[in-house]
């Protein structure tokens, strides 16, 4: 929060912050942008803001922290985040980011629900929708499509979050268009440059950014800004999968090289698949599509890995463990349950992963009966957010632009191109990982000068506040 110590460099941070808010319309940036300029708090500017209700009221310090860090997988810096509730008495700002490229999955109810922990526990959390570094790591948001995917994007988080019963008062959206093209933020990453190695660059963004043959300049360019980022949204904590470790040691020990504090990281195991392995948009079996129908669901499940007496690698119980038993925690105020039916006998009732992995390893809980129960209780968490999809015709368009479908191809007399609406569109189809392919790749990918994609990008903002 501002005051009348805080520094004109905090300041500068936090109104660049408030500019790239897309929860704000404009009349209450410019309120909060008056406030900070008059030495008050840019909250305080803002009455229904600042007395929203603070879901972490009914919780002390030590309930909010174990819940902040339930079922990680690590952590650094943990005690800034203790400082800023015990010490400072207020409630820590989270960010986490996302790169608007394929279409998210049921694997992003993974990170989801940490977020929506974070929420219960009274944080406020910024969704980066990282549509820069999208398009760094190697043309995977191509700039024409991108605005589309930041919408798509903005509106599946926000249902996925409702879905398991968690208010999203204290959730905004940044654009990092929105402050990552400002002369201050370049400033500051050009003086990274000068800091960071060539080696330590690619070290840290080797198990995020796409890895490639004769690879361009920016998937050396997107680690240094994924640090960066945690000063200009001015939070305390990043939170991520265990995979962005590398980039949270090099923003600890970067930033403050630039004269800016060290920020606590929270981190995530690494989920596995339904088939095994990482869960990814670019493996069709191996994740279940946010609006899949429950038959598609069944199918899929069906199919999943799950060797029985096994718990190493399996995807159901991952998937039980890290998203079916913190959403019924949710829903029901702390009090977890998931029901597995037997057709001879009493249903098997579990409040704990623990009691699942035992009886899973004594082939009490078979692979059988558990698919079942994951696929009632999944199409259960999904029917909210597919319900909210049909309600919205717009978004309906939305989704058709973000990623284009698959042009059929028809030995058809050539006809000369006329151009439409939305150019290049029609020319190229959306791959899973998100990049495009087809005759017009090149002209969505990057534009057709600079001010395009400029032009592109201020599209964005506006569709996306």
């Amino acid at each position: 929060m501002a005051d009348r110590t805080q520094s004109a460099e905090d300041r500068l941070v936090e109104i660049t912050a408030i500019l790239g808010n897309v929860n704000l319309s404009a009349e209450e940036k410019n309120t909060k942008v008056a406030a900070l300029a008059s030495g008050h708090s840019s909250e305080k500017a803002l009455g229904s803001k600042a007395t929203a209700t603070d879901q972490g009221a009914d919780m002390t310090a030590d309930q909010k922290m174990a819940l902040v860090t339930s079922n990680l997988q690590e952590h650094l810096n943990i005690e800034i985040m203790e400082d800023v509730l015990k010490k400072e008495g207020r409630s820590p700002i989270i960010y986490w980011g996302t790169a608007p490229t394929g279409r998210p999955h049921c694997g992003y109810f993974v990170p989801m629900l940490k977020i929506a922990e974070y929420l219960r526990a009274g944080c406020t959390v910024k969704i980066l929708l990282a549509d820069i570094h999208a398009f760094l790591d190697n043309l995977k948001a191509p700039i024409e499509l991108v605005k589309y995917r930041a919408q798509y994007y903005k509106f599946v988080i926000t249902n996925l979050l409702k879905a398991v019963g968690v208010s999203v008062e204290r959730l905004e959206f940044v654009l990092g268009s929105s402050y990552q093209l400002s002369s201050a933020y370049q400033m500051d990453l050009l003086r990274l440059c000068t800091i960071v190695t060539i080696h330590d660059a690619k070290k840290a963004g080797a198990e995020v950014v796409k890895q490639i043959e004769n690879a361009t300049l920016s998937g050396l360019v997107y680690p240094l800004m994924q640090a960066l980022d945690e000063q200009y949204l001015g939070v305390d904590v990043q939170f991520g999968g265990v995979d962005q470790r590398k980039i949270f040691t090099l923003a600890k020990d970067v930033l403050p090289k630039l004269g800016y504090k060290e920020r606590a990281h929270l981190m995530n195991p690494m989920v596995p698949g339904l088939a095994g392995g990482k869960m990814s948009a670019s493996d069709p079996d191996s994740k279940i599509d946010v609006f899949d129908s429950p038959e598609a669901v069944t199918k899929k499940i069906k199919k999943a890995h799950a060797v029985p007496k096994e718990v190493e690698g399996n995807g159901i119980l991952s998937f039980v463990e890290f998203v079916l038993l913190p959403a019924a925690s949710l829903k029901t105020n702390g009090k977890p349950q998931f029901v597995v039916e037997r057709r001879d006998g009493e249903p098997l009732v579990y409040e704990s992963i623990g009691k699942m992995q035992e009886d899973y390893v004594n082939d009490v809980l078979s692979p059988q009966i558990l698919k079942p129960a994951v696929t009632k209780a999944l199409n259960e968490l999904l029917a909210p957010v597919q319900d909210a999809f049909r309600a919205s015709p717009e978004f309906a368009e939305i989704a058709n632009l973000a990623y284009p479908p698959p042009v059929p191809e028809k030995k058809v007399k050539k006809v000369k191109d006329k151009g439409s609406r939305h150019p290049g569109a029609a020319k190229v189809e959306a791959k899973a990982d998100g990049s495009v392919e087809g005759p017009g790749k090149d002209q969505v990918n990057v534009a057709s000068s600079a001010n395009a994609a400029l032009g592109e990008l201020a599209e964005e903002k506006k569709a996306v506040s």
